[in-house]
């Protein structure tokens, strides 16, 4: 075994020997999309983690031979997972949670199934919302792209009921205090609608995305947002021919710039065969189909 003074890292297993220094747990399981490091950081120390038969501790290191469940679920951390994006076009009435306690549709529903790792939702929009959401297989893209110090913007589309004048528009970008602290939109242009009538739309944008942020600024000032669609996040614009419910696979420019936005040496995405890429291709146009019928 090698002494306190020894430059060789090891790391002992549950069965008593030794191996070399892999990763640290939370990382791996961050990697794969399971979470935040922090999040899982929590999961460890709440004893949701297992490795090797064992409840996992905060400065584990795993390699690919370690058997690893995660809330009772095995991981197979020792799978290679191709780094993909995609853009879906998310209708309302759908929840982004894999599973709705209420049954209601989740936008992993119509997603392309994948042979190793998952797919990891970059944010969330609300149930009435609709409008443009990343998803990747990338983990640590979608923590990146999530972190508060990321200030990536978002933008919407919003048809706001009730009266609207300068004053108001100047309050929700000078800041107002919410609830969880003070919050404003970043910019505001006025998208069209008739000065009598009660609804007019504005195209909005964040530098943030709490929890129905949008919705609780125009609130504050007395006015109701009737409609809400999210139409980009940072350098990505929702596609004009990209449906709800469907979604489009981005190659390896477009994933480029999503992983320049997130402050990340950029990374191979996967680069499907000509047959395999015709066959997402009639699964993307495929994907929105269902939407049409639940709203026949």
């Amino acid at each position: 075994m090698s002494g306190p003074n020894s430059k060789t890292e090891t790391l002992v297993v549950d069965n008593g020997s030794e191996k070399p220094d892999g990763e640290k747990l939370q990382k791996v399981l961050a990697r794969m999309g399971y979470g935040s490091r922090r999040k899982l950081e929590e999961s460890i120390t709440a004893g949701e983690v297992m490795v090797n038969g064992k409840k996992a501790k905060l400065g584990d290191r795993v390699v690919a031979s370690d058997k690893i469940k995660f809330k009772g679920r095995p991981v197979s951390n020792d799978e290679v997972i191709d780094n993909r994006i995609l853009l879906y076009h998310k209708p309302v009435g759908e929840v982004c949670s894999r599973k709705d306690p209420e049954g209601r549709a989740t936008v992993f529903d119509g997603l392309p199934r994948l042979k190793s790792g998952r797919w990891v939702s970059v944010g969330r929009l609300d149930f009435n919302t609709s409008g443009l959401l990343l998803l990747t297989t990338d983990g640590d893209l979608a923590n990146a792209l999530m972190h508060p110090s990321s200030r990536v913007e978002r933008e919407y589309l919003c048809r706001v009921m009730g009266r609207v004048d300068k004053t108001m528009l100047e309050r929700l970008k000078s800041g107002v205090e919410l609830d969880d602290g003070p919050a404003r939109f970043t910019d505001i242009q006025e998208g069209g609608g008739d000065d009598d009538s009660i609804n007019q739309f504005f195209y909005v944008v964040l530098a943030e995305g709490r929890n129905r942020e949008v919705r609780r600024l125009w609130e504050s000032q007395g006015a109701t947002v009737s409609r809400l669609k999210r139409v980009r996040y940072g350098d990505v614009f929702i596609p004009s021919k990209l449906k709800k419910g469907q979604w489009m696979e981005l190659k390896q420019r477009d994933a480029d710039v999503v992983y320049t936005m997130a402050q990340m040496e950029p990374r191979p995405v996967h680069k499907p065969s000509k047959k395999a890429a015709e066959k997402r291709e009639r699964q993307s146009r495929k994907s929105g189909k269902h939407i049409n019928k639940r709203h026949d």
